[in-house]
């Protein structure tokens, strides 16, 4: 029987990005190692995106089951690569794997580094976000959700906590603090559709008259800038709640303040100016200070990588290659060490939805692809492969696996009349696979 000879790859982490490379790699006949923190598949495909876009979820699931069952590719589920992993990266090597793509995406959360972030009821989006979503073990965390919940920052996200916080939790009042002015938000109108029946608008016309003066002086024009954020009204789905939903332009939090519980009763925030500096314009403090009475402060502030994954970091991002040997679109995909390659939220965190994230994946592949030109194709040893994998002692889900629990998730939701069933405990995921926990 004569040898296959492949180059062999590993892909660390299975949302979009990993994902989408690993398919890339496969289809150009690479054997792939794919490795993943989580049980499931997906990333922040499966428990990033809000939990009723059912239809948008079931396209992806579709798409990253048809890339689980490329036949070149194994997939090794709950198992965690990385300097403080089960695996590091020289473990991979010593396995014969002759290239890394690290897609662990942005896993760090991104803080101010401000007094009382510390206190219950101060959290970061993406803890949240994962909350709701039912990842382990974040679904199991207790959090402090207010009657009056302020979210720094002005994308999606902050939208997607307000949607659960108005329409789900049905708080009293979400307020929205945005470092910048009107006509700097970052959200998309499709995602303001789901709040803006909540919108106070006679608070957003009296926040745009206090900060037109501000806005003039940088030649940014306030009421296009009122029309932009309104430009959801047609289409605004019915509130569920009496959710009072405000902005509180140009303000940035500088210390949480609680009470001798350790719990958060304020937030102070600092009045910004807008001003211009080369070709940007930016906010700057006016040392006028003022508080907020809120028992929840949640930051949707972006998000960095991990610093504890095992890969150089510099501003919350896996440092690069600046003079790359196989950049694509003039991009480096380079880590440092020549055999290492980061893609997605792993090179530039925060940036873009799903579809971005698929694209850079998919580019990532291409350097690593151009790179493994300049190796010698070999027998991949997956005997060693799968002995090193059990050695681990611990269960590993495979590919077949997941198409179990898939089937399970799938006739529990039917039984109970719910569009979707998701396990929220990596131990029901197991039992639902009928795959052991050992010591």
């Amino acid at each position: 029987m004569t040898a296959t000879l492949q180059y062999l790859v590993a892909v660390i982490g299975a949302g979009p990005a990993g994902l989408f490379g690993a398919r890339e790699l496969a289809n150009k006949g690479a054997r792939v190692l794919l490795f993943n923190r989580d049980i499931k598949p997906g990333g922040l495909a499966e428990y990033g995106i809000y939990p009723n876009k059912y239809i948008m979820k079931g396209g992806l699931r579709k798409q990253f089951r048809q890339i689980l069952d490329l036949p070149n590719l194994d997939y090794y589920g709950n198992v965690t690569v990385g300097s403080q992993g089960d695996l590091s990266l020289d473990d991979l090597r010593a396995l014969g794997v002759q290239a890394i793509l690290v897609t662990v995406g942005a896993q760090g959360t991104k803080w101010l580094g401000l007094p009382g972030e510390e206190l219950e009821g101060v959290y970061h989006a993406k803890d949240v976000v994962y909350y709701y979503n039912h990842l382990p073990p974040f679904s199991k965390k207790s959090f402090l959700f207010g009657k009056r919940c302020a979210v720094i920052g002005a994308g999606n996200v902050m939208l997607d906590i307000t949607h659960y916080l108005a329409r789900e939790l049905k708080v009293d009042e979400v307020i929205a603090v945005v470092r910048r002015g009107p006509a700097e938000i970052k959200f998309e109108k499709k995602e303001m559709e789901y709040v803006i029946d909540n919108l106070d608008q006679a608070a957003l016309e009296a926040e745009i008259e206090r900060v037109t003066p501000i806005m003039r002086a940088v030649h940014q024009d306030p009421q296009a800038a009122k029309t932009t954020i309104l430009e959801a009204l047609p289409k605004a789905l019915p509130k569920v709640s009496d959710t009072r939903f405000r902005f509180e332009f140009l303000a940035s939090p500088v210390r949480m303040i609680g009470d001798e519980n350790g719990k958060l009763t304020q937030v102070e925030l600092e009045d910004n100016i807008l001003v211009e500096a080369n070709g940007d314009t930016k906010a700057r403090g006016t040392g006028n200070k003022r508080c907020l009475n809120v028992e929840t402060v949640i930051f949707a502030i972006g998000d960095k990588v991990d610093d504890s994954f095992g890969l150089p970091v510099e501003w919350n991002e896996f440092i690069k290659n600046q003079n790359p040997r196989f950049p694509i679109d003039g991009i480096s995909y380079e880590a440092p060490a020549e055999d290492v390659f980061v893609g997605g939220w792993s090179r530039q965190a925060s940036t873009g939805l799903v579809g971005y994230a698929r694209k850079d994946g998919t580019n990532a592949s291409k350097a690593v692809l151009q790179y493994l030109q300049t190796k010698q194709a070999v027998e991949p040893n997956l005997k060693a492969v799968a002995e090193k994998i059990k050695s681990l002692n611990k269960p590993i889900v495979t590919k077949e696996d997941i198409k179990k629990l898939e089937a399970v998730e799938i006739a529990e939701a039917q039984k109970r009349g719910v569009e979707e069933f998701k396990f929220d405990s990596n131990e029901d995921m197991l039992q639902a696979m009928g795959l052991t926990i050992t010591a």
